[in-house]
């Protein structure tokens, strides 16, 4: 039956206690024996347990027995706190129709708090608000109970539970409000079938594995079924729940959610957001999918070793990482390779690790950059989008470049509000509001998202002592005075090195740069010059000294013709390796990553 059925989500900032949580309310609905319990159930990547955050969402379903004597089905989607991952955060309040908005006794309210919360409402999602970690010392609930109901006029007069998700403490009750304030989902078992793919995963062995919640209707393994998006047929091999393992089940009802096994081997085609109906009896509308997600920042991935195996890779990833944009590109100096679209900075560490863990393929990623777009004469009001900073037309080429502009939310305790300020300042922010909230403050900054790509987050976490947080908000393009950087390598210009950045900064950047790299960049038995390049100026120089002295010069009485000699033997030399591949490890690149650095 319907009504005893809850789906719900757990929304929050990152390391408020989400994934905690989880471990507690499947140890109470003895859904994990003791034997299987361990911390962070549900994050079941490795690079999810090594930084201790959700990266994906992830279902499981509890039966709990209430104090009314009847047994309920709570089926909890746990959700990403970081805000590079917020587009995980909406598929999994589309499959729910209820949310704990968590919140630190500790901490209070902070940005990613706010913007999901934004989220959930904008859907419709029905919220109960926790307080979590009351076992600290440190609390101050009543602070905290007034940041809460100051969020939303839906949470003025709504109750605020308590709990401590390390040691249990208070989430019977929380189970309890779960079942008594929670809303049911709404669906017909006998209706025409329509459930939303919400989620999709790739297995070696299996195939494609679809998560779905059955919003109208059953699934049936022995059925046939439609995509409505393209009106493909499916086939199921099986269908189950999860617990939190795969566990078989013979049918799916309406309000429920699980998972389909559809043996496709096909890693290309995305599932995610579509509508899944009966090819018997299909349904007329398709649900409300998701918006694409939008890529913030791009980067040149290229295989350190075989193309084959990270190609391959790299698709299964973005199978069931929707936000994960691919295009194929080809680099002089790193061969083939992709030019990736992520949410985030943090989202492309993520994909790097994963590719070494859970593929073995190691990889090298170019700096990243945002989109841009560039207004080319004779072309009036149309524009080119650049991903690439090498697509960059030359300068006598250009009109005007407009850079994606966004609103930044920070907030921070009052007593490093001038330590922040002076930081948005610096990345070239433009002052909007503030607003008391308390003992915090709400900083409101229009900012290049070029400028906070990188290293703006762990330098506000770092002036703050880890209490400020961010929250942004694409708002549009505006014009920049920005140029592009090439970088020559023994006069051979690297194209996987060349980047965008404003005029303003590029005397400063290329110096540092070129002097990093001399150090950087792997020697060869000559000198090689590293220059920065900029509208054809040469504006930064240093050699890579050689690994042997030069011959014209080792301090020997030598008759002139014999260093002409010697010389014009080292011009042959340099001209030849300026046609030859340059060896650009790793630790190239990351000397770009660096250039924010202090």
């Amino acid at each position: 039956m319907n009504d005893k059925i809850r789906n719900l989500s757990i929304i929050a900032h990152i390391d408020h206690g989400k994934s905690t949580l989880s471990d507690r309310i499947m140890e109470q609905t003895e859904t994990v024996s003791n034997r299987e319990t361990k911390a962070q159930l549900l994050d079941d990547l490795d690079v999810e347990k090594e930084h201790g955050v959700t990266v994906k969402a992830r279902a499981v379903r509890n039966m709990y027995h209430a104090d009314d004597n009847q047994t309920y089905e709570i089926n909890l989607i746990d959700t990403p706190g970081h805000v590079d991952f917020s587009y995980e955060v909406s598929k999994s309040l589309k499959a729910s129709d209820n949310a704990i908005l968590l919140v630190d006794a500790t901490q209070g309210v902070q940005a990613q708090t706010v913007a999901n919360l934004r989220i959930a409402e904008e859907i419709g999602t029905k919220i109960i608000p926790v307080i979590n970690k009351i076992d600290n010392p440190d609390v101050q609930i009543d602070q905290v109970e007034t940041e809460i109901r100051a969020l939303s006029p839906n949470l003025k007069n709504r109750q605020i539970l308590h709990v401590s998700a390390k040691t249990g403490q208070g989430v019977h009750e929380l189970l309890e409000a779960i079942v008594t304030d929670m809303v049911a989902p709404v669906g017909d078992d006998d209706g025409p079938l329509s459930a939303l793919i919400f989620d999709a995963y790739y297995d070696s062995f299996k195939g494609l594995i679809l998560y779905v919640r059955v919003f109208n209707g059953e699934i049936n393994p022995q059925d046939e079924f439609l995509l409505l998006s393209n009106n493909k047929t499916l086939k199921i091999n099986e269908i189950g729940v999860l617990t939190p393992n795969r566990t078989p089940v013979s049918v799916l009802k309406s309000g429920e959610v699980g998972y389909l096994i559809t043996g496709i081997k096909d890693a290309s085609v995305s599932y995610i957001g579509d509508t899944l109906t009966s090819k018997l009896l299909p349904t007329a509308t398709p649900l409300a999918g998701y918006k694409p997600a939008q890529s913030m920042v791009f980067a040149g991935i290229y295989p350190n070793g075989a193309y084959l195996p990270m190609a391959k890779a790299l698709k299964k990833l973005a199978l069931n990482d929707t936000s994960l944009s691919l295009i194929e590109e080809t680099s002089d100096a790193l061969g083939p390779g992709f030019r990736a679209g992520f949410l985030g900075v943090f989202h492309l560490q993520i994909i790097k690790e994963r590719l070494q863990k859970e593929f073995g393929v190691d990889v090298l990623v170019t700096y990243p950059n945002v989109t841009y777009h560039a207004f080319l004469k004779g072309e009036g009001q149309d524009f080119s989008i650049v991903t690439n900073p090498v697509h960059l037309p030359d300068f006598d080429q250009l009109v005007e470049i407009e850079e994606p502009m966004v609103q930044a939310t920070i907030i921070t305790k009052s007593d490093t509000l001038s330590d922040v300020m002076a930081l948005a300042n610096a990345y070239q922010g433009v002052f909007i509001d503030m607003i008391n909230q308390g003992q915090l403050v709400s900083l409101v900054y229009k900012m290049p998202l070029s400028k906070i790509v990188y290293t703006f987050f762990n330098k506000l976490k770092s002036i703050s002592h880890g209490y400020a947080s961010l929250a942004t908000e694409e708002i549009g393009y505006e014009l920049a005075d920005v140029v592009r950087i090439d970088i020559h390598i023994n006069y051979a210009r690297i194209d996987a090195l060349t980047f965008i950045s404003h005029r303003q900064e590029v005397e400063q950047l290329t110096q540092k740069l070129v002097h990093q790299l001399k150090y950087a960049v792997p020697r060869r038995m000559y000198p090689m010059p590293v220059q920065a390049i900029v509208e054809g100026k040469v504006l930064a120089r240093v050699d890579v000294p050689p690994l042997r002295k030069n011959a014209a010069v080792n301090g020997k009485k030598q008759s002139i013709s014999k260093k002409q000699e010697l010389l014009r033997r080292q011009n042959v030399n340099k001209r030849q390796a300026s046609r030859n591949d340059i060896e650009l490890p790793q630790s190239v690149f990351n000397v770009m990553f660096n250039l924010d650095e202090e």
